[in-house]
């Protein structure tokens, strides 16, 4: 599959791009500030926004504002503002919330640090050094990566029940329009791999109620017996859980970390594949833009082009 000239007939070439970080938000009751990195193509208005999640990975740094390059590059080229916090739960972090509530994971922090970010987008944008002006309030969407991915799936309507006090709790985030789950847990009624108990709140995990319009990306090789002996259809729970509109990209050969998603040569990666992580950029951004902009027929043309190749990289199927 040729890359670059499919991704030039979706999107034109790609524009360079302005990062910037830390834009740093003081948020009330949160025990440390919330420092986000935003970045974005140099030029365009009207820029439609993906709130990234960051995941839970080995590294000290990638799962902060710091990782998920590959991808957060490849949006803003080609016309997304990125806006990627980092959570209480970011081994960056450690060291200073190892008491805070909610440690270590803080499941609820890490929904709630993205309402925060929303309610603040506008001080965000002017912070951003030649970025004020150029966002799209009306169009954002939420991607994650693994525990990113049940971040995300909180935010568009996934409830769980909180395991200390038995309350179901619902985190939905209206101003969101369309998510993509990227290696997500899965649900939790099969949990029985060393992690069960560490996490409790994803037993709990309830898909039917995930009403928006979501793709959902699983890698056929992501057995993730740390959590269940489900096998890799394990990461596919969102979509077939979870009511339409929704879509499953399945990758052909994949582990959890899709090719190499959560940064540039990172050594956790099993499963190094630049042309994957390519493909993840180009069908998630597809996937988005049409979402974010009715009529356009970025997905439909990804997906063909897709099915057209003699040896793709996946296969996708929607509800």
């Amino acid at each position: 599959m040729n890359t670059s000239t499919s991704t030039a007939d979706i999107f034109g070439a790609p524009a360079p791009v302005l990062s910037f970080s830390p834009v740093v938000l003081s948020v009330s009751g949160r025990p440390v500030n919330m420092q986000v990195r935003v970045s974005a193509p140099a030029t365009g208005t009207g820029l439609p926004v993906i709130l990234l999640s960051h995941g839970q990975g080995p590294s000290n740094n990638l799962s902060s504002l710091n990782g998920y390059a590959p991808l957060v590059n490849f949006w803003a080229a080609h016309g997304f503002a990125v806006v990627q916090p980092t959570h209480l739960a970011s081994r960056t972090l450690s060291h200073l919330v190892a008491d805070a509530p909610g440690a270590p994971f803080f499941w609820r922090s890490r929904a709630e640090d993205m309402r925060h970010i929303l309610d603040r987008l506008d001080v965000i944008e002017k912070a951003v050094p030649l970025l004020a002006g150029r966002l799209d309030h009306t169009k954002i969407a939420v991607a994650g990566h693994s525990f990113g991915g049940f971040t995300s799936g909180l935010l568009l309507g996934a409830r769980i029940t909180d395991p200390d006090n038995g309350e179901q709790v619902s985190l939905i985030e209206p101003r969101i329009r369309a998510g993509v789950l990227l290696a997500a847990p899965g649900r939790g009624d099969l949990l029985n791999g060393p992690m069960a108990d560490a996490l409790p709140v994803f037993r709990t995990t309830d898909f039917s109620t995930m009403t928006t319009p979501a793709l959902v990306v699983a890698g056929d090789e992501d057995d993730s017996r740390h959590f269940t002996d489900m096998g890799p259809d394990w990461h596919a729970d969102p979509y077939t859980l979870g009511p339409g509109p929704k879509s499953l990209l399945t990758l052909f050969g994949a582990g959890h970390a899709l090719g190499g998603i959560p940064g540039y040569d990172a050594a956790e990666t099993t499963d190094e594949n630049p042309e994957r992580v390519a493909a993840v950029g180009r069908l998630t951004a597809a996937y988005l833009r049409t979402q974010l902009h009715p009529g356009d027929n970025s997905w439909q043309t990804a997906r063909e082009t897709l099915a057209s190749c003699p040896n793709p990289v996946g296969r996708v199927e929607s509800k």
